[in-house]
């Protein structure tokens, strides 16, 4: 029978391994004991501090037209450029503000389409 291993020793022996052997073992782990490995590693930390991290590691932003202002042609006109919408879904859009004009952009296109839209007289929110 086999001597039980002291958790140095297992770790020891995981040295040894190549990370492909690593892989193998982590898979054949999870398999046997029927467990999900990635579940301890991906628990978020709670609180206040969290929900900080969680605002500063944003990464998807959404344009909001909140107002079509004075210049309702020309602010249809952007969003027909930032979008592909044809004629009558923009103007819907703009007539039914406030309504998301982009969805999930990478921060840099969410800044552009917000001073292209507010450049043509919209009051737009970046969420």
């Amino acid at each position: 029978m086999a001597t039980k291993l002291s958790q140095e020793e297992l770790l020891a022996q995981f040295e040894n391994l190549t990370l492909i052997e690593l892989s193998e073992f982590v898979k054949a782990f999870e398999e046997k004991f029927d467990v999900t490995a990635a579940a301890a590693v991906a628990a978020a930390p709670a609180g206040p501090a969290a929900a900080a991290e969680v605002a500063e590691e944003q990464d998807e932003f959404d344009v909001i037209l909140t107002g079509a202002g004075e210049k309702k042609i020309q602010v249809i006109k952007v969003v027909r450029e930032l979008t592909s919408l044809g004629l009558k879904e923009a103007k819907d859009l703009v007539d039914g503000a406030p309504k998301p004009v982009l969805e999930k952009v990478a921060k840099d296109a969410a800044e552009k389409a917000a001073e292209s839209l507010k450049g043509a007289g919209a009051s737009v929110e970046v969420k």
